[in-house]
């Protein structure tokens, strides 16, 4: 009915609110950050951006590569990977029971989709992590699929871009999910001596072994708005020091301010400037060919 999906989202939430705090699930989404009621198609379309704060919505690992692709210029590999239960971990619930259950969820075998892309006709190897598998934590898997991807971008000599969405290192698989911080970063300083460009694209949140090692090693950083981007959370940091941290502790705009990340970009900018700077990064090294 068009006098209904006319009506302006202030008035909408205004009747929601007065009625109850829930929203119904799938017709409506409410921004994080300034409580608007959106409607789930307005919300897509503006690529999971409120287009009334610019809150940037988290996006699945289909999503990021839809984003940064040509149509049908993503080939997978290395989705045969599965995690085991090296340690038999067990908490409130069996380590092989949790990723059973995040496979189940996001119909994928862990937390990071590896394959070669396309993105404005220029090849390169991108690797995407799935926050909604066990909080996009790294284990076993997700290093070597990090690591392949490197691999991959050295020998065809290509850019590789990794875009980061962690909670950090994989609790369950103890010391051998930190063995990953220093695989990746190994595999990185060979390709820095080869010349091979690497983007790394930092979103809502990269924490932990993740934002210690490879997130943070980009020859250029991106990172998306108001994204929290930091070792330990700023709750965790302030409750041991016993200080009031600065406004914007961690987000993208203080570590921009403080030299830590190279440029803030909007999601509808991003994939135009990705190809853009890896044009410039690889021009000397790649080859751009099909």
């Amino acid at each position: 009915m068009a006098w209904f999906d006319d009506l302006k989202t202030p008035r909408i939430k205004t009747q929601v609110s007065a009625r109850t705090s829930r929203v119904p699930e799938g017709l409506w989404v409410k921004c994080s950050k300034c409580g608007e009621i959106l409607q789930s198609k307005v919300l897509k379309e503006h690529l999971s951006v409120c287009p009334e704060c610019s809150y940037h919505f988290r996006l699945s690992a289909a999503e990021r590569i839809a984003l940064l692709t040509d149509d049908g210029c993503f080939d997978e590999y290395a989705e045969d990977l599965v995690s085991t239960d090296p340690l038999e971990f067990d908490d409130t619930k069996p380590y092989k029971a949790r990723l059973r259950s995040a496979a189940d969820s996001t119909g994928l075998r862990d937390a990071f989709v590896a394959g070669r892309a396309k993105l404005g006709g220029l090849p390169y190897h991108l690797g995407v992590f799935e926050f909604k598998f066990m909080g996009g934590s790294m284990g076993v898997v997700v290093g070597e699929k990090v690591t392949r991807v490197f691999e991959s971008a050295l020998r065809e000599k290509l850019p590789a871009v990794i875009v980061s969405a962690s909670g950090g290192a994989r609790m369950q698989e103890g010391i051998l999910s930190l063995m990953q911080m220093a695989k990746t970063t190994a595999i990185l300083s060979q390709m820095r001596q080869a010349g091979i460009p690497y983007v790394s694209i930092l979103t809502d949140p990269t924490t932990g072994g993740v934002a210690a090692s490879f997130a943070m090693l980009g020859d250029v950083i991106f990172a998306e708005p108001d994204a929290l981007i930091g070792f330990a959370g700023p709750r965790v940091i302030q409750q041991t020091i016993r200080q009031q941290l600065p406004e914007g502790f961690q987000r993208s705009e203080f570590l921009l301010k403080h030299g830590f990340i190279d440029r803030i970009i909007a999601r509808k900018d991003l994939a135009v400037e990705l190809r853009q700077w890896m044009w410039r990064l690889g021009r000397q090294t790649c080859q751009f060919s099909n």
